[in-house]
């Protein structure tokens, strides 16, 4: 915990310093210009959450819950990812208690949440070589080494985390039991039980894999829109390609920075290294990053708020039921 409060003061310190270079005011107007794509943007990101709750669902194989209550808990889970200091990982361990509440066996939602990150990781390293691809199409990227050796290093990342499962991860985490019932409570020796072997079980369903991994790409894919709505609202009317690999690489440096809630900073620095590749100025990126901010401050607020009312309304049921 004190670890992820002094990377809040950090990333937001970065985050301060990198405005103030490229100057408030300037951020300011374009923000009072551009508040509108606010809205459309938080649509846009709801229909991402929506495509990996189904995702996920298809990644955990049952039948129940149903796509609206993964929804929910899909979104309760980016908001403790992305807003607490977690590390990304409270989020998933929030999302398998919650499936777990609502008949999931433990071991099939520990599997399966597994499995959907694994998608999503893989899907993104895809999206971010589209990416790549299509700056090496551009007279920027053509022949830039630096972007040959950054697809490498991701897919080594890739098929690392995969292989890391086939190897046995989860016999790690049914090992690692006691402390983590520290972390969690709650949760039992029988939720983690036989973890690996329904994991591989998982992975030899491709259709399933199939199914989950093009909803995660299309998910990533509708980012491009919202980068797009929002480049042309703050008078950057840059095409699709351009987009495309703003979002990819700003999306990438985010997911480097996975320790720092909300990758505070590092977003913000990715963002304006990829739109300083087209000359697009400082403040310009910045806004860009702080509207996607905007709308990730409106859902995940939501969703925290969600979380704390599934809990509270747990609580007050069990005692209820005590008490009779």
């Amino acid at each position: 915990m004190i670890v992820g409060l002094i990377a809040i003061a950090l990333g937001g310190g970065a985050v301060i310093a990198l405005a103030a270079w490229a100057g408030w005011a300037a951020i300011g107007a374009e923000l009072f210009v551009a508040g509108w794509v606010v809205a459309p943007a938080s649509l846009i990101m709801l229909v991402q959450l929506y495509l990996s709750a189904v995702a996920w669902r298809m990644s955990v194989g049952a039948a129940r819950p149903k796509v609206g209550r993964y929804f929910r808990i899909r979104l309760i889970r980016e908001a403790v990812n992305g807003m607490l200091p977690v590390a990304q990982l409270g989020g998933n361990l929030v999302g398998i208690r919650l499936l777990t509440q609502r008949g999931v066996p433990g071991p099939l939602a520990g599997a399966g949440t597994t499995l959907d990150v694994t998608i999503e990781v893989v899907t993104q390293f895809l999206f971010t070589a589209i990416g790549f691809a299509a700056l090496a199409s551009t007279d920027v990227g053509a022949g830039q080494a630096w972007v040959r050796w950054s697809l490498v290093i991701m897919a080594a990342i890739a098929v690392a985390f995969v292989l890391a499962q086939r190897a046995g991860l989860l016999r790690i985490v049914e090992a690692l039991m006691r402390p983590l019932r520290l972390v969690v409570p709650g949760i039992t020796m029988e939720s983690v039980r036989g973890l690996h072997e329904e994991l591989m079980r998982l992975h030899r369903d491709w259709r399933a894999l199939l199914g989950a991994g093009t909803l995660h790409l299309a998910a990533w894919l509708l980012g491009v829109v919202e980068t797009w709505l929002a480049l042309g609202a703050i008078g950057q009317a840059h095409g699709v390609v351009e987009a495309v690999v703003i979002e990819s690489l700003g999306m990438a440096a985010r997911s480097v920075g996975f320790a720092v809630p909300g990758a505070l900073g590092i977003q913000e620095a990715g963002f304006v290294l990829a739109s300083g590749l087209f000359g697009m100025p400082v403040d310009n990126a910045v806004t860009l990053s702080m509207i996607k901010r905007a709308r990730e401050l409106l859902i995940c607020t939501a969703g925290l708020v969600m979380w704390q009312w599934a809990e509270g309304r747990r609580v007050l049921t069990s005692r209820n039921f005590k008490s009779d």
